[in-house]
């Protein structure tokens, strides 16, 4: 069965978890969402599956941005895998009412659970408990992997039932507000203008102007910028300072240069 996934991530897991899925799957094909804008993908798979960050408690913008051009599609079998650090809530629910409002349907939505990349409110704890999540995590796409390879059409995952209801109205609260929530990203003394954060953006938001990055209010708030930053530079607040970064383990600053728009594969190296 040939499946074609398509993901968007900022800090490698959601690219970890579409990867591991493909390992699972065999015959699959991988797609960066952030490098799709205007043009129609060519959806060749007898599944398509959709793998995202969850982004205050609800599905990114630039996931509901694509799913706009996969309206009409003929595909029988859509899922979906909301990576999350633990209040996955409504997402998929809204995912899949966004989804019928295009004409397509949602048959399973899987909740998995991975380390935090929100630095603002302290990152993903300790080591040994984020890698714990991760194992647990490929665990269970080995489940998800068994059961789409079935077509299984199964339950939409979501969180309990305070959370279905606060969370949603919050996400509504800050949609419009999401791209401006980069005035509060700024840089320090560390910066030696290597420019990795102006590659690393899926949003093109960020500009080296006299050696400095700028953001420019098209803000995603995925964090990759500042998780990336060879050199801790980037901080968000006042407090980041002082709290360790975090990306995927088996993920390349490369690899997350290559899922942005206008940026081809990359070998490159942290300095």
């Amino acid at each position: 069965m040939k499946t074609d996934i398509y993901y968007y991530s900022g800090t490698g897991n959601s690219l970890w978890t579409a990867r591991r899925l493909a390992e699972e799957l065999g015959d699959t094909g991988l797609y960066p969402i952030s490098k799709i804008e205007t043009d129609v993908p060519c959806t060749q798979g007898e599944s398509i599956g959709l793998v995202f960050p969850v982004h205050i408690w609800g599905v990114p913008h630039k996931v509901l941005r694509f799913i706009d051009l996969l309206a009409g599609d003929t595909s029988n079998y859509y899922f979906a895998v909301a990576v999350n650090a633990g209040q996955v809530a409504a997402t998929l629910l809204q995912l899949r009412k966004a989804m019928k409002l295009r004409g397509l349907t949602l048959s399973a939505g899987f909740d998995l659970i991975m380390p935090s990349n929100y630095i603002p409110w302290g990152g993903p704890g300790p080591e040994e408990k984020w890698r714990m999540r991760i194992k647990t995590a490929d665990e269970k796409i080995k489940q998800i992997s068994r059961e789409v390879a079935q077509k299984k059409r199964l339950p939409i995952e979501k969180g309990p039932l305070w959370q279905n209801v606060l969370f949603p109205l919050l996400y509504r609260m800050s949609f419009d507000k999401v791209a401006q929530m980069d005035k509060n990203f700024h840089v320090d003394e560390k910066c030696n203008s290597c420019g990795i954060c102006e590659r690393i953006c899926p949003a093109v938001n960020i500009e080296i102007a006299e050696g400095k990055p700028v953001w420019h209010h098209r803000c995603e708030q995925c964090l990759a910028c500042i998780q990336w930053c060879p050199r801790e530079a980037i901080q968000y607040g006042r407090k980041t300072a002082s709290y360790k970064r975090y990306h995927n383990p088996e993920v390349t600053v490369g690899d997350i240069i290559a899922c942005a728009p206008n940026n081809k594969k990359t070998d490159a190296v942290l300095p």
